[in-house]
């Protein structure tokens, strides 16, 4: 296999190069097999340059002003962000002080002042799960987190962060009647302190910065700048690579020689064969957030509040079963359309070949019609088979959606190929799932709907035509809060 090329090696030095390539493949979690083909098979994009800004994005995670504008595709517009991202997640070995505090945010100052804020650089989120905010005195119920942390409107009692449950199909004590047919993995709800996300065209910045920030390097874009001052602090628990380019899924699918290769379409950049960056799929950032914007606001927090532009990030880890999402000749292109996106009406005809290169268009337009589509397509009056079906979009959309049919949140999402929670241990596709959203209700009760387990008892609709749930094994879940960037360095610290 061709995995000993590594540009960043010493040439000529074959033992230094193999010795490289495995420390960066262990650095992003991944095989050396996995890096080496996204080394040689992945298209650095070519990006005309944006004008520097002297002031980031409050909100964390508002990158649309530092990246390419949307393309037209098949009619479709959608949105790329850089090739590359790594979700890194990090226990805590003890309550940080307010020197951390300080020591935090001096690294990601460095970081920043290193590498330009753009695809060609990093981009660095930092969120914290709730076993962070336990560690602050009095934890999650104290004064300190009660008087800051935002509420429900709708219920008061509650925070905007609260801790993710399984999902209604996943498999789980909880759902007993539940199980997959190849990986039939109960899912964990992880309790990690902190999950760092860093989005980059290049692997080498982002395990650059990322063994920077942990303690395991003391170099930074080249330059010896010393420590972070946090390697005695933080404690990896994992790191996931996720790539998102057109055609990339189905180039790792041949370089693998994984059996349904040549069904995989070639203009995808997602493994199930279909684009999920479409610009009328995600909400504008401040939507997504705490404070809200005009056209939607789900909690207590008012402009100058402690997390006013902070938001809720949803992490989980999903293995996809695409043997059998592409399984001849029951799993035809239509069939997955309307899987995937309608069954009534199903988007369009596909080919005469079903199957080969996927069978039909990778770019479908995401179409909000109304909150009731789901339960149209239940009917199974008017469906492309006759049958009672729930897509998986149209099930989403039936709570996703402010009443002026904006979207309320942000995917962050794509595909990965990596070993992580498989038991034989081997690689299989994955869906690095992350969505930016005002409440962790919020994203709970869209789970809810993409699964439509209500409507399916009402009108009976069999497992097979139930959305895309029965290929998809969520092994791992949690919640995060992704603070303002003021308030980004272990927040609310300062005033314990």
């Amino acid at each position: 296999m061709r995995v000993e090329v590594d540009a960043g090696a010493g040439a000529g030095d074959p033992v230094m190069t193999r010795r490289t390539l495995l420390q960066r493949a262990a650095g992003l979690g991944l095989a050396t097999s996995t890096l080496g083909a996204l080394d040689l098979l992945a298209l650095v994009p070519a990006r005309e340059a944006i004008a520097a800004k002297s002031t980031l994005p409050e909100i964390q995670f508002q990158i649309e002003k530092f990246i390419a504008p949307a393309v037209k595709v098949e009619g479709v517009r959608a949105r790329f962000g850089p090739l590359y991202t790594t979700f890194a997640t990090f226990a805590l070995t003890r309550a940080p002080t307010q020197a951390d505090q300080a020591t935090l945010a001096r690294a990601l100052a460095s970081i920043e002042a290193s590498y330009p804020f753009s695809p060609s650089g990093v981009f660095t989120t930092v969120a914290y799960g709730i076993p962070y905010f336990e560690r602050l005195p009095g934890g999650m119920a104290g004064t300190i987190v009660a008087g800051h942390m935002p509420r429900l409107i709708s219920e008061p009692q509650r925070y905007a962060l609260e801790e993710a449950v399984p999902g209604p199909t996943d498999v789980s004590a909880q759902n007993p009647e539940v199980s997959k047919q190849r990986f039939n993995i109960p899912v964990q709800i992880e309790s990690n302190d902190m999950l760092v996300t860093f989005r980059s065209d290049s692997t080498e910045i982002i395990d650059d910065a990322l063994a920077w920030l942990a303690g395991e390097s003391s170099t930074l874009a080249g330059e010896n700048v010393g420590s972070s001052g946090l390697g005695g602090l933080l404690s990896a628990t994992s790191r996931r690579l996720m790539f998102t380019q057109i055609g990339l899924p189905r180039k790792i699918a041949e370089e693998q020689g994984l059996p349904y290769a040549e069904v995989v379409n070639p203009e995808s950049p997602m493994w199930m064969g279909f684009v999920s960056q479409q610009v009328g799929s995600s909400g504008a950032p401040a939507i997504t957030t705490f404070r809200g914007n005009g056209s939607a606001a789900f909690t207590t927090a008012r402009s100058g509040d402690y997390f006013d532009r902070g938001s809720v990030v949803h992490l989980s880890h999903v293995i996809q079963d695409l043997e059998q999402f592409y399984e001849a000749p029951s799993e035809t292109y239509v069939r997955r359309e309307a899987e995937m996106f309608s069954a009534d009406p199903v988007p369009r005809p596909g080919n005469a070949n079903q199957f080969a290169n996927g069978g039909g268009p990778a770019f479908i337009a995401n179409v909000f019609s109304n909150p009731q589509q789901a339960a149209r397509e239940a009917t199974g009056t008017t469906t492309f088979d006759g049958q009672p079906h729930i897509a998986h979009t149209t099930a989403l959309q039936r709570t996703s959606r402010a009443s002026n049919r904006k979207p309320i949140h942000i995917r962050a999402d794509g595909p990965g190929f990596d070993s992580l929670d498989v038991p034989d241990g081997s690689q299989q596709p994955k869906l690095h799932f992350s969505i930016f959203v005002p409440t962790a209700d919020f994203f709970a009760t869209m789970r809810r709907s993409q699964a439509s387990l209500d409507l399916a008892a009402q009108y009976n609709v069999a497992p097979e035509n139930l959305g895309i749930e029965r290929f998809l094994t969520a092994t791992r879940r949690q919640n995060f809060l992704v603070p303002p960037r003021r308030n980004r360095a272990f927040p609310l610290v300062e005033l314990s």
